[in-house]
C-alpha cells in the first residue's frame, strides 16, 4: 500500500495537526473488501494530489484505542478529517461503485475552498 502508515503514537500528528484535509483508512489484513477499495484509493490518490488531501492507513487490529474512540463497527472505514475533526464518514457501502461514488462526493466537499 503506498499511504503513510500511521499508528496510535503518531496519529494525533499526521492526522490532527495535518495543514491539509486528511483522508484515513482503517482496515484489517483479513479484511477483503479493505484490498478491494486499495486501488480505488490509490487511483483518487493519484488523481487528487497529496497537496490537496494526505491520505494515511491504519491497522485496526494494531490500533484499538484509535478503531474504539472512533466508534469503527465495520471495515473497511474511511474517515475524513479536517481540522482535527472528522468531516466525513464512509462505513457502510455496497461495492467498490457504492465506495467510489461515495468518495468522490467527499472529495468534492472537502476541497471546495469556501468551508465554514
Amino acid at each position: 500500500m503506498m499511504f503513510l502508515s500511521v499508528s496510535e503514537q503518531n496519529f494525533a500528528e499526521e492526522v490532527l495537526e495535518s495543514s491539509v484535509p486528511v483522508l484515513v483508512n482503517f482496515w484489517a489484513p483479513w479484511c477483503g473488501l479493505c484490498r478491494a477499495i486499495n486501488p480505488l484509493l490509490t487511483r483518487f490518490q493519484a488523481e487528487w494530489g497529496e497537496q490537496n488531501i494526505k491520505m494515511v492507513s491504519i491497522n485496526a487490529d494494531e490500533s484499538l484505542r484509535l478503531a474504539s474512540m472512533y466508534r469503527l463497527t465495520t471495515l473497511p472505514t474511511i474517515l475524513v478529517f479536517g481540522g482535527g475533526k472528522v468531516m466525513h464518514r464512509i462505513d457502510s457501502f455496497h461495492g467498490r461503485d457504492d465506495f467510489r461514488r461515495a468518495l468522490e462526493n467527499i472529495m468534492t466537499s472537502s476541497l471546495d475552498p469556501v468551508r465554514s
